[in-house]
C-alpha cells in the first residue's frame, strides 16, 4: 500500500511532538511519504500529485480547511470529469472543528484516530460519499452565505493576527459579529430546487450532511435528516434580529429540530442557488473563498471513497 501522509504543521491542534508520534505509529504499519503543507493550496497540490502518483491512500492531518484542500485537488474542479481511479482519503484530526472527521466516526485524539485509520486501512473499511460542490470548487459538509461567512472571514482575520482559533474565540466571534450585523439591511434570494424563491434572506446555509458544526463537543444539527447519502440540506433565515433568533438558537444547542416562522428549511434537495443585488461574503468547509452575487450549489452522489466506519456514525464527544 502506498500511503502520502499530508500534515499542515501551523493546524490548531497539531504540535511537532504529536506529529512524530502519528508518523512512527503510521510508519510502523506501512511504508508512508510525509509531505508538510508550506502555503495555502499547497494540500491541493499534494492531492492532485497522489492521484498521478497512483497513490492508494492519502491520509491528511489537519483541520477542515486542509481536508478541503486535498479533495480539491484530488477531484480536480467539478466541471471536469474525475480520475477513473483515485486514492481513499483518510483525516486525522488537527484543527478546532475537524466537522468531516468526527462526523464519519473518526475519534477527535489524533493518536486515537491514528490507531484507528490503521485499523480501517487494514481490513479495507471504505465508504462512498456524495459532495456538493460551485462551479469550481467541492465542499464536504457545509456552505453559506451571510453571517457564517462572516464569522468565517472574521476568525481568518484573527488567525492571520496570529491569535489561535480556539471553540472559545469562535462562540465569542459569533456572538459579537451576530450582534454587530443584527441590523444589516443586505439581504439576497435563495432559491432551492422544488422550491418557490426565498425573497429577502439575511443569511442561508447548505449542507452536505449532519452535524452543520460543533460547538465544543456539543453537535449543532440545522438540517437533521441531511446526510453523505443524500442530497443537499438549505436553510435559510429572512430575520437577523436577537429576539426572532434566540429561540431558534436555544433550540439548536439544545439538539432540538430546529423550527422558526422566519426560516426556511429542506433537509434533501438537488441544488440551491443564491442571488444578491450587491457581493456578499461566502463560505466553503470553514474557509472564507470571497463575495459574490450569484452563486449556485450542486451535489454529486459517492464521488469519494472514505476510510471510515461504516454507516453514519458521528463522535460526539
Amino acid at each position: 500500500m502506498r500511503v502520502m501522509l499530508i500534515v499542515n504543521p501551523f493546524a490548531t491542534a497539531t504540535s511537532p511532538a504529536g506529529r512524530d508520534a502519528l508518523v512512527n505509529t503510521l510508519s510502523a504499519h506501512f511504508p508512508v511519504d510525509v509531505e508538510h503543507t508550506t502555503h495555502r493550496g499547497h494540500a491541493g497540490e499534494l492531492g492532485a500529485r497522489a492521484v498521478a502518483d497512483n497513490y492508494d491512500a492519502v491520509i491528511v492531518h489537519g483541520g477542515d480547511g486542509s481536508v478541503n484542500e486535498t479533495v480539491n485537488g484530488l477531484l480536480g474542479p467539478p466541471w471536469r470529469s474525475a480520475p477513473t481511479r483515485l486514492p481513499a482519503l483518510a483525516v486525522i484530526p488537527g484543527g478546532s472543528a475537524n466537522v468531516f472527521a468526527r462526523t464519519l466516526g473518526i475519534d477527535p485524539d489524533p493518536l486515537q484516530a491514528t490507531r484507528q485509520i490503521i485499523d480501517l486501512l487494514d481490513h479495507g473499511s471504505h465508504r462512498r460519499v456524495g459532495l456538493g460542490h460551485s462551479a469550481d470548487r467541492w465542499f464536504l459538509f457545509n456552505a453559506g452565505m451571510g453571517i457564517d461567512a462572516i464569522i468565517v472571514h472574521a476568525m481568518e482575520d484573527k488567525r492571520h493576527a496570529g491569535k489561535a482559533a480556539t471553540p472559545a474565540r469562535y462562540l465569542r466571534t459569533t456572538i459579537a459579529s451576530f450582534l454587530r450585523n443584527a441590523r444589516d439591511t443586505k439581504t439576497f434570494t435563495v432559491t432551492a430546487a422544488g422550491h418557490d424563491p426565498v425573497e429577502d434572506t439575511r443569511f442561508a446555509f447548505i449542507s452536505n450532511t449532519s452535524p452543520w458544526t460543533y460547538l465544543g463537543r456539543r453537535e449543532i444539527r440545522i438540517n437533521p435528516a441531511t446526510g453523505f447519502g443524500t442530497r443537499l440540506g438549505v436553510f435559510a433565515a429572512t430575520s437577523t434580529g436577537v429576539l426572532r433568533n434566540l429561540p431558534l438558537a436555544t433550540r439548536l444547542v439544545a439538539g432540538r429540530t430546529p423550527k422558526a416562522r422566519h426560516v426556511f428549511r429542506d433537509d434533501d434537495v438537488a441544488w440551491v442557488a443564491f442571488a444578491a443585488p450587491e457581493a456578499l461574503d461566502v463560505q466553503m468547509d470553514g474557509d472564507y473563498i470571497g463575495a459574490f452575487t450569484d452563486i449556485r450549489f450542486d451535489h454529486r452522489s459517492d464521488v469519494l471513497d472514505v476510510v471510515a466506519p461504516a454507516g453514519e456514525p458521528t463522535v460526539n464527544r
